[in-house]
């Protein structure tokens, strides 16, 4: 198999600042390259307050397929969005020839939710030890406000590249559809860092809130 050379990517640290919205469910601008969310943990606390408190119950049943296809291309650069973000998030990352630069092989993940270096290799059994994580779950969204959203804007946010991160497999089933007050990191330095995301995530797309999730947050926040 033909292998093109190796490219280093920066590892994704942190989402982009909070886009503004018209509207409820409206769709941010994205983007792959990432930036600090928030500066601070006071401007995350100030964000988090703006938040709609909700019962974080949904009135018609969830469906993953309620967010479109999987990995969809909505960038329109010829990748699905799971080799994007693996792109972003690994380096040493070594790519598929005749692949349009798309399609990763192998590479090396720091894990930003556990701090362990992890490496992937692509294939049947072994792609699923590195999995994409959405930092706000589909199904928590679901119930948080984007069963009201067009199918549009579901689309969008599943692929929103602000709400994912590689990491290992065996942590992204742990957490399933788990929200702050049930599922943090393993590794508690990533914590402060996992909360302002968390936080930017709901404040860009305006979903609401629990307030047993609220409460972990504001915890989580506060002693950053």
């Amino acid at each position: 198999m033909a292998l093109v050379a190796a490219v280093g990517i920066p590892v994704w640290t942190a989402l982009s600042p909070r886009p503004s919205a018209a509207e409820p469910g409206a769709t941010p601008e994205v983007s792959i390259d990432a930036t600090p969310a928030y500066p601070s943990s006071p401007a995350a606390l100030e964000a988090l307050a703006e938040l709609e408190t909700v019962p974080g119950q949904s009135i018609a049943r969830y469906y993953r397929e309620s967010f479109g296809q999987a990995w969809y291309d909505l960038d329109r650069n010829g990748c699905d969005t799971r080799n994007d973000i693996l792109r972003r998030d690994l380096e040493q990352v070594v790519l598929k020839a005749d692949t349009n630069g798309c399609k990763v092989l192998e590479g090396v993940l720091q894990d930003p939710y556990t701090g362990e270096t992890l490496s992937f290799v692509s294939g049947a059994d072994t792609s699923v030890l590195v999995q994409i994580d959405h930092l706000v779950p589909l199904s928590w969204a679901w119930r948080h406000g984007a069963e009201f959203w067009t199918d549009d804007q579901r689309v969008a946010f599943a692929n929103d590249p602000r709400n994912l991160r590689a990491t290992s497999g065996s942590v992204n089933q742990s957490k399933s559809d788990s929200g702050p007050a049930e599922w943090m990191p393993p590794s508690a330095a990533a914590h402060c860092i996992y909360a302002m995301d968390y936080v930017a995530v709901l404040s860009g797309w305006h979903l609401g809130i629990n307030r047993a999730d609220r409460a972990a947050l504001e915890r989580t926040l506060h002693a950053c």
